[in-house]
């Protein structure tokens, strides 16, 4: 993923990280979907695992998530959809989830069963570090890597402890709060960045609350992200009726100034 990351880079974009729940818009639907997304030029795709109390998710990702739990969407359900359609994907894919269903589904059969899917990591908002040790554990035998989060209220010495356990790329939150909002000034998240970059040797995706790719030229140049990560804009999106390509068009040409 971090090679994916800076070949977008290279190319002279940010790269970009769809979010997208798992059966949305309907189970009949979301495989297409998640094959629109990824043919509109995804280089990573989030697949989110709906899960009962989503405390990072904001309410758009919340509904959705309720009520892809009332369909029967589970864990399961995801990673056997993947198992059977392996390879068919460009983009890299990412599970992102709490660690209730992760658990319950074993972790060393997630860790098998999505390395046999083609999953390439985890994020996992619930786990802090000092809980990490089990799910690396189990993850790193297969060469699968649990992605790291940082935000505003993450000190510099914080993301310090983080950085020797950290690959691939640092998922860092624009707003302190959940999903689907980008409230917080300008200063805070290029100070945010600034930190997360003086700290870690990876790329940075920054995400919670993008929405138009003019946001990222907002941010002073030292302090723009290598990846987008788009959720609840892009639920939305589709949920009105419109394609995936539609709306990520804009964000493949999303100039990358470093």
């Amino acid at each position: 993923m971090k090679a994916t990351i800076q070949a977008a880079n290279a190319q002279g974009r940010t790269a970009i990280i769809p979010f997208l729940t798992a059966g949305f818009p309907s189970l009949d639907t979301f495989w297409d979907t998640l094959a629109q997304v990824d043919a509109a030029g995804a280089d990573i795709i989030e697949i989110g695992i709906p899960f009962s109390d989503p405390v990072a998710d904001g309410p758009v990702i919340e509904e959705i998530s309720r009520e892809s739990l009332a369909k029967g969407v589970s864990l399961p359900w995801v990673v056997n959809g993947l198992l059977g359609r392996r390879g068919q994907f460009h983009a890299k894919l990412v599970l992102m989830g709490y660690m209730n269903p992760f658990v319950q589904y074993g972790l060393e059969k997630l860790a098998a069963d999505c390395a046999a899917a083609g999953v390439s990591g985890f994020i996992v908002p619930d786990l802090p570090l000092e809980e990490t040790p089990e799910f690396r554990k189990a993850i790193a035998p297969r060469a699968l890597s649990l992605i790291t989060l940082v935000g505003p209220n993450t000190t510099t010495e914080r993301m310090q402890s983080y950085a020797p356990y950290s690959e691939q790329y640092v998922y860092v939150v624009s707003v302190l709060g959940t999903t689907g909002g980008m409230n917080a000034h300008l200063d805070a998240i290029a100070d945010t960045m600034r930190r997360a970059r003086s700290v870690f040797n990876l790329p940075l995706a920054l995400g919670f609350g993008l929405r138009v790719p003019e946001q990222l030229n907002s941010l002073p140049a030292d302090a723009r992200p290598d990846a987008a990560v788009i959720g609840t804009a892009l639920l939305q999106h589709i949920r009105a009726g419109k394609t995936p390509e539609s709306f990520l068009a804009p964000w493949r040409t999303t100039s990358r100034i470093a």
